[in-house]
């Protein structure tokens, strides 16, 4: 990506690169933090769903200006070493200062090996930017990542302390009501907010839940179903106590760069562009095995003079075929 697509002139993929992050998707957690104080005091940080690292990358830098101040603040009455950990099915390349588990965060083995790293105690914040593979069947694709995001609040809910924060990647569609009125069932504050660096093109956003406050009694069990189908299809325009509206807020400067817009390579102001690798390539990649047969020159087509008689033959016959039927056509 970069060298011959749209997103060489993307100017966060530009910008990613230039100041080492893996993609271009850790600007949406900058400007959500810019509105929101995310990180301010947070000392340990959950990131669900992290491959392949950048919101961790964030994490990392964010908080971890704390441990260049320990000695000072130690003086001072001591303070509290910062934990992250990172979750996601696939291995990820490591990042200083954190602790990555390879599991799925469906399981509540999961969700006691992260306990387990904090030494017992609940995390200050989670986030999660995992979306599925989207087939462009919007319908389709609304209900995987919802279904997604429930269970990242699931999990969220057997490792977050009171008063905690929750940030979650949210496909906006005809039913998300219905997904906000759950997640304000455990959070006294629910936003929707869309950052400057996430494309308009595209149906999604973020929902920053604060003060999180679980019913009185609640236990958390893995078990429960993510979502409940009983519920009324005219959920949207039903009026009362059920029916939530949260607000929509825009996050990062208004004045900052359009990611739907394409920028000229050149940008007054700053030097000329030069291709650079990515931060961080694919450590494991689906196609690995395929590159490395083009390497070996495995994947190359077979040699006409190492057909056999008959394939040769049907080879001809097939373009005999062909020519007919294109001079029919004519």
């Amino acid at each position: 990506m970069g060298r011959s697509s749209k997103d060489k002139r993307d100017i966060y993929y530009r910008l990613a690169k230039e100041e080492g992050w893996r993609a271009r998707s850790a600007f949406k957690l900058l400007q959500l933090d810019e509105e929101f104080s995310l990180f301010k005091g947070v000392s340990r940080a959950v990131d669900l769903c992290a491959a392949p690292g950048s919101w961790s990358q964030v994490l990392s830098r964010k908080l971890r200006v704390k441990e260049e101040k320990k000695e000072e603040q130690k003086e001072e009455g001591g303070s509290e070493e910062v934990k992250i950990v990172a979750v996601d099915l696939q291995a990820m390349a490591p990042l200083p200062g954190v602790t990555q588990i390879q599991g799925d965060i469906t399981k509540v083995s999961t969700a006691q090996e992260i306990i387990r790293h904090f030494e017992g105690r609940p995390a200050d914040l989670v986030v999660c930017d995992g979306a599925p593979d989207v087939t462009g069947l919007h319908d389709v694709d609304e209900y995987i990542q919802a279904q997604l995001l429930l269970a990242a609040l699931n999990i969220t809910t057997h490792v977050l302390k009171p008063g905690g924060a929750f940030v979650a990647k949210i496909f906006r569609g005809k039913d998300v009501t219905l997904l906000y009125s759950q997640l304000k069932i455990f959070f006294s504050s629910v936003t929707c907010a869309k950052p400057r660096s996430s494309r308009n093109s595209s149906i999604e956003a973020f929902v920053v839940c604060q003060n999180y406050s679980p019913p009185e009694g609640y236990v958390p069990n893995m078990s429960n179903p993510l979502l409940d189908h009983c519920y009324d299809v005219d959920f949207n325009q039903l009026e009362g106590a059920n029916r939530i509206i949260v607000p929509f807020l825009a996050c990062g400067d208004l004045s900052a760069f359009d990611s739907d817009r394409t920028y000229p390579l050149q940008l007054d102001g700053r030097q000329q562009y030069r291709y650079t690798p990515p931060t961080q390539p694919p450590i494991r990649p689906p196609y690995q095995q395929a590159s490395l047969l083009r390497k070996s020159n495995l994947l190359a087509r077979e040699d006409a003079s190492c057909q056999s008689p008959d394939q040769r033959l049907d080879q001809t016959t097939d373009q005999t075929t062909d020519q007919r039927l294109d001079q029919t056509r004519d």
